[in-house]
């Protein structure tokens, strides 16, 4: 009799490098750790980041990024050959051939760690997420409220905003909460705002806190505008918003207001135009015109000088009158 162990799935396996448990479980997002897998898989056959992102359902930006992951960090030594990517060996995991090594955080500095214009590489960002408890739960905290694993690039973002621009880590998921409460969490719209606020000194919870209520108060105006007004629903202009906050917060305008001026500004121009019905407003607030019932007084007023400005001229009648008398008497 002879015999045969079934091993079943184990009679197939391939290698996966220890450091990717030890130092990179915490670090990788799934995609990047199932393109990992994927990839080991493959045993150095060949492959495009297109036939990566159609085996994970990912876009080819996606596969991208888990690849640039993989290299940065060392793990996977990737070589391209005509748009192809094949995985010459992993058994070195650590090694990093023909790359810079990544510049240490300079002693007794919190910011500028890179120029401004420069973004870290991922090998930086996870030396950076494994030294600092601090930024490592700043990137914990950022998925949770994103609700989606972050990418390399992601990573690299958050940490290019905390050491180049000198936001701290509570300001920056302060941010981070703010853009999508307001269906803006994407990270180029973070960078952007981040960059403003930068611009701006707001570097502290503080700051941070009281430009959130200008931003939130703006936004409440402009809704404010977009409903007296029936305007459909859509995200305002940031000049749109500049005046709704002038009209609504500054200059104290009620909604039956705004209805009023925004109808005078169709009636006008035949559409909603910002600048034009800012001009109504800003006529009606210099001459202190703030009721439904002081602009129907203005409107007669107008109609009324108008129709006087266009009647032929009371002294030229009379000119003309006596002109005719004198004529006739002088006949006589």
């Amino acid at each position: 009799m002879q015999y045969q162990t079934n091993n079943g799935i184990w009679n197939h396996v391939f290698a996966v490098p220890t450091a990717v448990v030890d130092k990179h479980l915490k670090l990788a997002g799934c995609v990047q750790l199932k393109a990992l897998l994927w990839i080991l898989r493959q045993e150095s056959a060949s492959f495009s980041d297109a036939d990566l992102a159609s085996a994970l359902g990912v876009t080819q930006a996606d596969a991208r990024d888990a690849l640039t992951y993989w290299q940065e960090t060392g793990v996977l030594q990737l070589s391209s050959s005509s748009g192809k990517s094949s995985v010459p060996s992993s058994a070195q995991p650590e090694q990093r051939q023909n790359a810079a090594p990544a510049p240490a955080a300079p002693q007794g500095r919190r910011h500028a760690v890179l120029p401004r214009a420069e973004r870290p590489d991922m090998a930086f960002t996870a030396k950076r997420m494994e030294s600092d408890d601090a930024i490592r739960c700043m990137m914990e905290s950022a998925e949770q409220i994103l609700r989606r694993p972050l990418s390399s690039s992601d990573l690299s973002t958050l940490l290019l905003i905390h050491d180049n621009y000198g936001l701290p880590v509570d300001v920056i998921l302060m941010l981070i909460q703010y853009a999508v409460s307001n269906q803006k969490g994407n990270m180029r719209y973070i960078e952007k705002v981040a960059l403003n606020w930068a611009d701006e000194g707001i570097t502290t919870h503080i700051l941070a806190e009281e430009k959130l209520q200008q931003l939130t108060d703006m936004g409440r105006a402009w809704h404010t505008v977009q409903k007296a007004a029936g305007l459909p629903e859509r995200a305002p202009t940031e000049r749109e918003k500049s005046y709704a906050s002038t009209w609504v917060l500054q200059w104290k305008f009620t909604p039956m207001m705004l209805k009023l001026a925004y109808d005078r500004c169709v009636d006008a121009i035949g559409m909603f135009k910002a600048g034009y019905m800012n001009k109504i407003l800003e006529r009606w607030h210099r001459e202190k015109i703030f009721t439904p019932e002081q602009v129907e007084a203005e409107k007669q007023h107008r109609q009324e000088t108008r129709k006087e400005e266009n009647k032929p001229s009371y002294d030229l009648d009379a000119y003309e009158r006596d002109s005719m008398l004198k004529f006739a008497g002088g006949k006589h």
